[in-house]
């Protein structure tokens, strides 16, 4: 942090955002530099991240810097001033074709090792796994959530209603989750007092006395809060095949799981589905595959390729159990392809708005079993397939709008629990040892069980709870999502009733299942709602609500007010979007739409400006015009080729955000700068935008797919000579 921190710092990320970013981000740094303002670059893509981790095995040349971890010190400073794009929490498989990619652009970094037998290979293996899953976002978030719909982009969403699927109330789509013995019942939770912390760690102790230690060093800090639960492999088989047998004719299979995020626990319970779908084929062939169910049937299918009778034998396995849920029908990839196909956060709310529907391996339309093993987030869907079943869809035109805050500061619950989430060895007991040999919690376990513990610390609890009540305050209404029958919920309620009292304000605290009724109720009725919840409700919250109101969920104002005073914004929900990265390498038009990057973009000078610098208020004010303008005048990206796309949209962005540049009063040089970019803008449209809609329809090489060529993208993205001549 020695040399100076640029004003802005822009992350490198993957997929959709990052192509975007290669037209986008060149318009964004000639504005800002003509306010003397600097906009850097900090690389957290998956690819960067694997050549960051193996410097060992690079050439000087080849080295790059590990920009995550110098992130990670910035967001803990008053500096910090980061707009962060979505970026791949990798699933195994996406981690492999990273590495083969890299390997093939000549690159030496190592295989990824499955099965670790050597001191050598275990230890790639723990460098790779640093690397999965929700590897940045526990890193970078060292605030608290505020997510919520700019009013450009809601008044737009109501003057201009995305389709919804009807509902009635004979539905077949549900969801189902486990009877007991999951997560949430077996929960343990504890505050951790003055003569508790200090050091602890987590050890298995096996029937025939012999102990293991699972993991040491762990540190807890007075307050903090301390969980521990776990899965009963057994309870989830028998769960899922109960659900497999009961299945109703002409209704989809499905698991809605987070493979990614959850980067542990989840694969795991993945496996488990797909074994347990799959019992019949494996009991015949297992023994002869060098395959982990937890990858797929993607992954089984590339083992099996050449082999006519496994392959027959597949086919024939599929056919006799129910038709599954397809991620898309059209290339045969199913719900338990790939484990990070399906996210949770993103498909749950699909087949809402679509009335309760999936598409099945015939391409037809058809309700949906929905399987969300864990009690402590299925009742919020299965509360909402329930609402909408009474009452019909949602009407986007008059309903309110629905924020969120979200504890997610300092790895808070179950996102950061991944380096004490473990598979029990062997039938005995899990427990978390404090440093003076006092046991916090154990849990009698069987081997297979999936055990994990995590942690909420009390600044950011406290920090969550002020953030709720400003909240509530500018919108008027808001509920605490805290079940008082969940372990971990009791012990936030602790903290949270003092807090109102302390404050002198009245906020309900319910449990999900009715805060999601109070929500969608009011919501209805047109009014605006804040709903205050956990980190992965926070997740879950805001793809669902703006799924339903707004038709996506990447347009939101995603900002984190970071502890030490710093500004982190993301660029909405939505993941990266690898289907847009497929059309536009095999038909050259990008649908992928940049209008939470505009958002976060404003909010990012609004920051700016706070901290004394008077150009960047204007360039704000600037870029709010120019999206209210861009989506006013229905220039955002469309679908198909030949129409407009994720270019067209950056030069009506470009454009307007020149034009009020030049119209404003309040800084004449700025005014004088814009003006001339301005005219050349609105002179040269027609051959800009002939342009950048001439290549489209045309097959494009962007030199690799996590980790493209610099020279190749900027090609693509920046196919207008007269436009980039403009800008600069």
């Amino acid at each position: 942090m020695a040399d100076k921190t640029p004003d802005i710092i822009y992350t490198i990320v993957d997929e959709a955002p990052e192509l975007a970013s290669a037209s986008l981000l060149p318009i964004v740094r000639s504005f800002a530099g003509a306010a003397g303002i600097d906009v850097g670059t900090r690389d957290i893509s998956l690819a960067g991240r694997i050549l960051a981790t193996f410097p060992d095995r690079l050439s000087e040349d080849q080295r790059q810097s590990d920009d995550l971890a110098w992130l990670g010190e910035l967001v803990k400073t008053p500096d910090a001033n980061v707009i962060k794009l979505p970026n791949i929490s990798a699933s195994v498989p996406q981690l492999e074709e990273a590495i083969a990619e890299l390997q093939s652009q000549g690159y030496a970094v190592p295989d990824y090792p499955a099965d670790p037998q050597t001191d050598a290979e275990k230890e790639i293996r723990a460098r790779y796994d640093t690397i999965k899953g929700s590897a940045v976002n526990p890193v970078l978030r060292e605030g608290n959530s505020d997510r919520r719909a700019a009013k450009a982009v809601k008044e737009y969403a109501k003057a201009h209603p995305h389709s919804m699927g009807e509902w009635t109330a004979d539905s077949k789509t549900t969801v189902a989750s486990m009877p007991g013995n999951d997560f949430f019942a077996n929960e343990k939770s504890a505050t951790i007092t003055a003569a508790q912390a200090g050091g602890a760690k987590i050890v298995f102790s096996a029937k025939d006395g012999s102990e293991t230690v699972l993991k040491d060093g762990l540190s807890y800090d007075e307050g903090t809060v301390v969980d521990a639960t776990f899965m009963s492999a057994k309870a989830l088989r028998s769960y899922i095949r109960d659900e497999v047998a009961s299945m109703e004719p002409g209704v989809l299979f499905s698991v809605h799981l987070k493979a990614t995020m959850m980067k542990v626990s989840d694969p795991i319970i993945f496996g488990h589905f797909v074994s347990v779908y799959l019992e019949d084929f494996i009991a015949k062939h297992g023994a002869d595959l060098d395959w982990n169910p937890n990858d797929g049937i993607g992954d089984l299918e590339k083992q099996i390729e050449g082999n006519a009778a496994a392959q027959a034998d597949l086919k024939a396995a599929l056919a006799a159990r129910p038709p599954l849920y397809m991620v898309n029908s059209d290339r045969g990839i199913t719900n338990l392809h790939v484990p990070s196909d399906v996210i949770i956060d993103a498909s749950m709310p699909a087949v809402i708005r679509a009335g309760g529907i999936g598409w099945g391996p015939d391409g037809e339309p058809a309700p949906t079993k929905c399987c969300i093993p864990d009690n402590c987030y299925a009742p919020v869907y299965d509360e909402t397939i329930e609402y909408f079943k009474q009452t019909g869809k949602l009407d986007v035109t008059t309903c309110g709008a629905v924020s969120n805050v979200g504890l997610m500061a300092q790895k808070a619950e179950e996102y950061g629990s991944h380096p004490t989430t473990f598979e029990a060895p062997a039938d005995g007991t899990i427990a978390i040892v404090l440093a003076g040999g006092e046991v916090l919690h154990s849990h009698a376990v069987e081997q297979g069980d999936i055990w994990r513990s995590c942690t909420a610390k009390k600044a950011p609890i406290l920090d969550w709870i002020q953030l709720g009540i400003r909240r509530m305050k500018a919108t008027g209404l808001a509920a605490f999502w805290l079940d008082a029958n969940r372990a971990h919920d009791a012990e936030l309620i602790k903290y949270v009733e003092p807090a109102l009292k302390e404050a002198g304000v009245e906020i309900p605290i319910m449990a999900p299942r009715e805060a999601t009724r109070f929500t969608l109720e009011n919501m209805r009725e047109g009014r605006d709602v804040v709903t205050i919840t956990g980190n992965v409700l926070r997740d879950y919250l805001t793809d669902l609500f703006p799924i339903l109101e707004l038709g996506t969920s990447a347009k939101m104002l995603s900002i984190v007010s970071l502890m030490q005073g710093g500004g982190l914004f993301e660029t909405g929900a939505g993941g990266s979007a690898p289907k847009h990265v497929e059309q536009l390498m095999e038909e050259n038009h990008l649908r992928w739409d940049s209008l939470g990057e505009f958002c976060a973009l404003g909010e990012s000078f609004k920051f700016l400006a706070d901290k004394g610098r008077a150009k960047a208020e204007i360039l704000g004010e600037a870029v709010e015009a120019a999206t209210q303008k861009v989506l006013e005048n229905g220039n955002s990206p469309e679908r198909k080729v030949g129409q407009a796309d994720n270019r067209t949209s950056h030069y009506w962005f470009a454009r307007y955000w020149a034009e009020a540049l030049a119209a404003q009063a309040s800084d004449a040089e700025l005014a004088a700068h814009f003006a001339p970019i301005a005219q050349q803008l609105a002179e040269k449209e027609t051959a800009i935008i002939a342009e950048l809609m001439d290549g489209q329809g045309k097959a494009v090489d962007l030199g690799g797919y996590y980790h493209a060529d610099p020279a190749k993208r900027a090609s693509v993205m920046r196919p207008s000579a007269t436009l980039n001549a403009i800008i600069g």
